[in-house]
């Protein structure tokens, strides 16, 4: 990943994990926390593709791991995120930009409930049944509703920061961030200069 990007990824996981833990835990709500690591780390996949989403979802979850008063075996959360955050960047637009909120949205969703599931399985896997007793499907839904309510005031706010700080140089080039992008720039500039070379006197007129 390119500095920027990095030391972005860095302050916008803290602020995210300082605020979950100092905040929105202590709301008292039912069932799940809000997990505004997770929108956090989704925008920057859904920005920086599948690599940049699998790295700062595993840097968060790693994290989260650690930090207080975190009492889970270190890099369950950091499995989770960092799955996650590939998968945003598979979703990653072509244009690097949004033409709606559903895809993001739906992505959202889609995590919420893969995040608690995940989570849950991983969990069963170490011996932590804690998810049985409080109960499943009561932290799905959950967390489904209060991650899709967040979305709008985190994620298309987290991507424009992303965007802005660090470009992508295909997007900003009209190329699209995709092979087909670049063709299609290379096709036109190569257009533009046999236009450009042709002598007018060679030009019929009638």
């Amino acid at each position: 990943m390119r500095p920027k990007r990095v030391l972005l990824s860095a302050a916008l996981i803290v602020v995210a994990l300082v605020v979950q833990v100092s905040v929105l835990a202590r709301l008292q709500l039912p069932g799940a926390v809000p997990d505004l690591l997770l929108l956090v780390v989704l925008a920057l996949g859904l920005v920086y593709g599948p690599t940049g989403g699998c790295i700062t979802g595993f840097a968060a979850g790693l994290l989260a791991d650690v930090a207080p008063p975190s009492d889970h075996a270190v890099g369950r959360y950091a499995l989770v995120l960092c799955l996650l955050g590939y998968a945003a960047g598979l979703a990653r637009p072509e244009s690097g930009r949004l033409r709606s909120v559903t895809g993001p949205l739906a992505a959202v969703a889609v995590a919420a409930i893969a995040s608690t599931l995940l989570y849950a399985a991983v969990g069963a896997l170490v011996g932590d049944t804690a998810a049985r007793h409080v109960g499943l499907l009561g932290l799905v839904l959950t967390a489904l509703l209060y991650d899709v309510l967040l979305a709008p005031f985190v994620v298309p706010g987290v991507m424009a920061l992303a965007r802005r700080t660090d470009p992508d140089p295909m997007v900003a080039a009209g190329g699209g961030g995709s092979l087909l992008g670049t063709v299609s720039h290379y096709a036109r500039a190569a257009s533009y200069g046999k236009r450009k070379n042709r002598s007018p006197g060679l030009v019929k007129r009638p």
